[in-house]
């Protein structure tokens, strides 16, 4: 789909809630997800922002608007893949009105835009870029079976000494995974463990 990224994004959902998860869970939060997303996660708990519809389109002066009616001065850009797209309108709009700006990405396209804190949570689908990594403030590995501790630690070797990392089970695994999770986090304590809390509030 073709757009002008001065005047408009593709917008699947946006809300104000708390951050649910990561380094910055219980702050309250403008969250705009980006819809469209190629990485295809088979365990992707929001697969309907994989697609993009012309509906879909915002005006980014409207967004603006709509994130300006909460007191919270927290924006986080998601998705789907919120770096398919060029993000520097977008954030310069958002600063403009003095936003802190995160994002959430999987780290498989280039950083666009001015982000105050970048979490990356690589996939093993599409691998996240080196340079990506590189600038990650926060690491958040999703752990779905054994074998993602390891994909965990081979990211974690590209990110620096000043990366907050954690670890996080998969939503429909957590029963069966969280123990590990609890062994792994106290035999490597340079890791933390994320919680979906948002879920358990059963809040957006």
């Amino acid at each position: 789909m073709q757009f002008n990224s001065h005047t408009h994004i593709p917008v699947m959902e946006h809300f104000y809630t708390i951050q649910g998860e990561g380094y910055y869970t219980g702050h309250a939060a403008y969250f705009i997800r980006l819809a469209g997303c190629d990485v295809g996660c088979v365990w992707c708990d929001v697969k309907e922002s994989w697609t993009v519809e012309e509906h879909q389109l915002m005006l980014i002066d409207d967004l603006i608007k709509e994130i300006l009616k909460y007191p919270a001065r927290l924006v986080v850009i998601t998705g789907g893949e919120p770096l398919m797209y060029e993000l520097s309108y977008l954030t310069k709009k958002i600063k403009e009105n003095g936003f802190q700006i995160n994002i959430e990405t999987s780290g498989a396209y280039p950083i666009s835009g001015m982000l105050d804190w970048i979490c990356v949570s690589p996939k093993k689908f599409k691998q996240p870029l080196k340079e990506v990594l590189a600038k990650a403030d926060e690491l958040k590995c999703i752990i779905f079976n054994k074998t993602d501790f390891d994909f965990a630690e081979g990211n974690g070797k590209h990110v620096t000494e000043n990366c907050r990392l954690y670890l996080q089970t998969e939503w429909s695994k957590r029963v069966q995974i969280t123990p590990l999770l609890v062994d792994y986090v106290k035999n490597n304590p340079k890791w933390n463990i994320s919680v979906q809390t948002h879920k358990y509030l059963d809040i957006p």
